[in-house]
């Protein structure tokens, strides 16, 4: 068993141990599929990356590293939703998306994933994850390098569109 099934069932189980216990899950419960609540993500999705040139034009790139994170993470809720799954933890959902890469569920390359964030991240990797929680947590006020933002948005134009592919296909 890999890596990312080890950490989906291990997420099943957390979840189901919390509702058990009355708690409000947080990881990983397996839903009725729903296209169109996967569809809702892909508008949220595409919500925070305008929200992100909106930021960008205003001079708080600081905060469009946050935006741009969630506006691909709402891409992988997405693919999660379209095949019956509802997450409540960021390491539960990368782990499901690797999973389904890994049994051919899904047709995305593990590179594009590892770009937003990595199961077992070293220390100096630059994730997009990473890069939200230097922002996010750090006193820096802006991104100088022009360059990484524009990466950063790319790779979240990307995301969106090979999630929409995804939730479409039958």
């Amino acid at each position: 068993m890999s890596q990312a099934e080890n950490k989906v069932n291990w997420c099943l189980q957390k979840a189901e141990r919390e509702l058990k216990e009355g708690q409000k899950h947080r990881g990983l419960i397996v839903v009725k599929t729903n296209k169109e609540k996967a569809r809702e993500y892909i508008t949220k999705a595409e919500h925070y990356l305008k929200a992100t040139d909106y930021l960008k034009k205003g001079n708080f790139s600081d905060i469009s590293t946050s935006t741009i994170f969630y506006s691909m993470y709402h891409c992988l809720l997405a693919i999660a939703a379209k095949f019956g799954y509802e997450s409540r933890n960021q390491e539960c959902t990368f782990a499901l998306i690797l999973s389904l890469i890994e049994d051919k569920k899904i047709n995305l390359e593990q590179s594009l994933i590892d770009k937003i964030a990595k199961l077992d991240s070293k220390e100096d990797e630059n994730t997009s994850l990473d890069i939200r929680e230097k922002y996010q947590y750090g006193t820096s006020l802006s991104i100088k390098d022009e360059h990484l933002y524009k990466e950063l948005f790319s790779l979240a134009q990307e995301v969106i569109g090979k999630a929409k592919v995804i939730i479409e296909e039958p």
